[in-house]
């Protein structure tokens, strides 16, 4: 048994405050431990800090995509009712695309000779 005259525990060979103390030591460390390793889990894990930056700058990109998409459908939309019920619209695509011209009109074709010619 202890003594109340020694102050030492009941092995008699350390004082009872050494043995608080190193108890308590541990404690802290294990639960620095314990803090550090939730920490990491918190920044690094599936779901942490670092995977929610990563979704949120997909997620961005891809509403920008979304936003692209978009405006060129509204744009092919609108072509598309151009030349199902503007005349004019089909006349510009025949002639941009299919080099077609109306009957009377005269097709010139410039050459460009300077880039030909410019081999010295």
């Amino acid at each position: 048994m202890a003594s109340a005259d020694t102050g030492t525990d009941a092995i008699g060979k350390r004082p009872r405050g050494s043995h608080r103390a190193r108890s308590r030591t541990i404690v802290h460390a294990v639960l620095f431990v314990a803090a550090a390793v939730i920490v990491l889990d918190a920044l690094t894990g599936d779901r942490g800090l670092l995977a929610m930056l990563r979704v949120r700058r997909e997620y961005r990109e891809l509403a920008a995509a979304v936003e692209r998409a978009r405006t060129e459908n509204s744009r092919l939309a609108e072509q598309a009712r151009r030349l199902r019920e503007d005349p004019a619209a089909i006349e510009e695509v025949a002639r941009r695309e299919l080099g077609l011209i109306k009957p009377g009109e005269k097709l010139f074709i410039i050459k460009d000779k300077g880039a030909t010619t410019n081999k010295h």
